[in-house]
């Protein structure tokens, strides 16, 4: 059974920056789409950034300009580079990858930005 694994959430102040991790726990075939989707509370979870295995990058308008996101194929890892934030950025962060086996989800990472 896969499992993700995600670090690097936490608190910090608005205007500052934060980078997420997740990490596949054993290597994952055929990996088609990775990302990162984020759930405020009392709203749905809505996505924050894609990249595909060809590098093509997704992100909702929100969060342009201000987060990256990037994957290490290798080490079946995707990142999220999130600077400027903002306190309406607070959310649990989920990882998702798909693949042509299926879809995985990480159990999500606190992130608050304090005003």
């Amino acid at each position: 059974q896969v499992q993700l694994v995600e670090s690097g959430g936490g608190l910090v102040q608005a205007g500052g920056s934060l980078r997420l991790s997740c990490a596949a726990s054993k290597s994952i075939f055929n990996i088609n789409l990775m990302g990162w989707y984020r759930q405020a509370p009392g709203k749905q979870r809505e996505l924050v950034a894609t990249i595909s295995s060809g590098g093509s990058t997704n992100f909702a308008d929100s969060v342009k300009g201000r987060f990256s996101i990037s994957r290490d194929n290798a080490k079946n890892t995707v990142y999220l580079q999130m600077s400027s934030l903002k306190p309406e950025d607070t959310a649990v962060y989920y990882c998702m990858i798909t693949s042509l086996l299926g879809g995985y989800w990480g159990q999500g990472t606190q992130v608050t930005v304090s005003s």
